[in-house]
C-alpha cells in the first residue's frame, strides 16, 4: 500500500512539473522581448484606427526586464523610449503591468502560459489597443 501511494506521489510530481516550467517563461522572473502586431486607436467621437505600431509611433519590439522595472524598445525613426514599470500583479494566469507616462496610463497583460499580450493606453481624449506575443530573448 504504502509503494502504490509513493508511486503515486511520483507520477503527479513528474506530470506537474513540466506545468509549472511552461507557465514560470512569462511570469516576471525572466527578461522577455514582446513583439506588437496590431494597433487599434480611438479618439473620442470617432471610429477607432486599425492599423500598426508604428502608426501610433510605439516600437514594433519591446524589451521587459523585470530586475530594473523597465521596458524599453526602439520607434522606426530610431527613437529609444523607456517606461517604468509601477505595479506587477499575478491574476488568473495573468502578469498585469502598469504605469503612467507622457500623461497616459497604460496596462499591460501578458498570459503566463502562451505569452499573448494585450497592452491598452488612455488619456482624458482617447486611447490605445495593441495586440502582441512575448518570448525570452
Amino acid at each position: 500500500m504504502r509503494k502504490m501511494y509513493l508511486i503515486s506521489i511520483f507520477f503527479v510530481f513528474i506530470f506537474a512539473t513540466p506545468g509549472l516550467v511552461i507557465a514560470g517563461e512569462f511570469d516576471g522572473s525572466k527578461p522577455l522581448i514582446c513583439a506588437l502586431i496590431e494597433t487599434h486607436e480611438c479618439v473620442v467621437g470617432e471610429e477607432c484606427q486599425r492599423g500598426l505600431p508604428s502608426n501610433i509611433d510605439v516600437p514594433q519590439f519591446l524589451k521587459l526586464d523585470f530586475k530594473k522595472r523597465n521596458i524599453s524598445g526602439t520607434t522606426e525613426d530610431g527613437e529609444s523610449r523607456t517606461a517604468s514599470i509601477e505595479s506587477m500583479t499575478h491574476l488568473e494566469g495573468n502578469l498585469i503591468l502598469q504605469g503612467v507616462q507622457n500623461g497616459r496610463a497604460w496596462s499591460m497583460v501578458i498570459n503566463e502560459s502562451t505569452g499573448k499580450c494585450i497592452i491598452s493606453a488612455s488619456d482624458d481624449t482617447g486611447g490605445f489597443i495593441v495586440f502582441g506575443a512575448c518570448t525570452r530573448p
